[in-house]
């Protein structure tokens, strides 16, 4: 098994990354928490349907009492609603101050489980157990928890930290090719920001291929969870450091919000705004010419992505109401060369129209 640290204080915790996981989570939580705890499972009915028993019978050889909640599939209900419908279901089941939540889902299962937990009864534990590339790469590290509202993507959130991650790459097998491709995105991002092997491994390496091979596929969650770990440890709430997460997020989440969350998968609108970043790097001369095409190539070789459709200005009116940008002005995480990025606060408009509509000419 891959264990990962991610030293936040008061208490750190571990990533574990092992084939397999699944079905020994009951042990992994046995050893952590104690038998004791009531456990509350927030999930979707797709993942429910392929790895809710799996999971249920792990937990109840263990001696765990478990119940589960379900909430409904996709980005559009990753909002505040959805918080309270939950918790209202939470106060039903019984579930008190020592209960803890397990988000056995994607991305969106995971901010909106942590943000609950975060908030319910002024913060009870949340276990992350991510059943998507996306969500094993990314989001269920690092404690960043939220929903959306209307005017921007996670604009009300928390902190939030997990007590562990469980990381089981089997559970992939399931998901559908283009699930598959969006979370790649992310490890790709890992890459460029400060990971050039992986960046090499992946811009050489067909993504079916990827699927199948189990070796190579723990060794690109586990880089990347790595270089996430890494991050996070040395700055937690977003200070310096961290905001080089954000490569490919400012205009990717203006694409996901312009269209309402239902054109792009996030790793697809994260794809997207990596192109636009290198295209905007090489713009204004902080990355040559030839890196910026390589980022662009690996993008684009991986498959097909949702055509950009939203016009340059809506996406500049999107970019104001991004939780990124201080004082009216917008910041943009930009690649230098591969591995290394840079934080730019003052990037001409005409410059990142330009980029929106190269990512509309790409798109044709």
């Amino acid at each position: 098994m891959t264990r990962v640290s991610i030293a936040v204080q008061p208490r750190p915790y571990q990533a574990m990354i092992q084939s397999g996981l699944l079905e020994r989570a009951g042990n992994c939580l046995e050893d952590l928490i104690g038998t004791d705890k009531k456990l509350f499972v927030v999930t979707v009915p797709p993942v429910r349907r392929h790895w809710g028993k799996k999971l249920m019978h792990s937990l109840a050889d263990s001696g765990f009492s478990a119940k589960v909640l379900t909430m409904p599939d996709g980005e559009r209900y990753k909002k505040i609603a959805t918080i309270e419908a939950l918790a209202e279901q939470l106060v039903k089941l019984g579930a008190e101050r020592g209960a803890v939540l397990i988000a056995l889902g994607g991305g969106v299962v995971g901010d909106v489980t942590g943000f609950l937990a975060s908030i319910y009864l002024r913060g009870i534990e949340v276990i992350q157990i991510p059943t998507t590339v996306l969500a094993q790469v990314d989001a269920s590290i690092g404690g960043k928890t939220g929903v959306n509202l209307k005017a921007g993507k996670n604009l009300v959130g928390s902190f939030h930290h997990p007590r562990a991650v469980l990381i089981d790459p089997d559970v992939l097998s399931t998901l559908p090719e283009r699930e598959f491709r969006a979370g790649v995105y992310e490890s790709l991002k890992c890459g460029v920001i400060g990971h050039p092997e992986l960046f090499r491994k992946l811009e050489s390496m067909n993504i079916k291929k990827l699927r199948h091979d189990v070796l190579t596929l723990e060794w690109v969650i586990a880089e990347s969870v790595r270089l996430k770990a890494e991050v996070v440890s040395s700055d937690e709430r977003e200070h310096g450091l961290r905001r080089i997460l954000n490569f490919g997020h400012t205009i990717g989440h203006a694409l996901e919000s312009e269209t309402e969350y239902r054109q792009f998968l996030h790793g697809e609108a994260v794809a997207w705004g990596m192109v636009a970043a290198a295209y905007i790097a090489k713009s204004i001369k902080c990355m040559d010419d030839d890196a910026a095409q390589r980022i662009s190539d690996a993008v684009l070789s991986s498959g097909k992505l949702p055509k950009v459709r939203v016009g340059s200005r809506a996406v500049l009116r999107r970019l104001q109401s991004d939780k990124k940008t201080r004082n009216g002005v917008v910041h943009f995480v930009l690649p230098t060369e591969i591995g290394k990025v840079q934080v730019v606060n003052d990037v001409p408009e005409q410059i990142v129209i330009k980029a929106v509509d190269e990512l509309r000419r790409l798109s044709n």
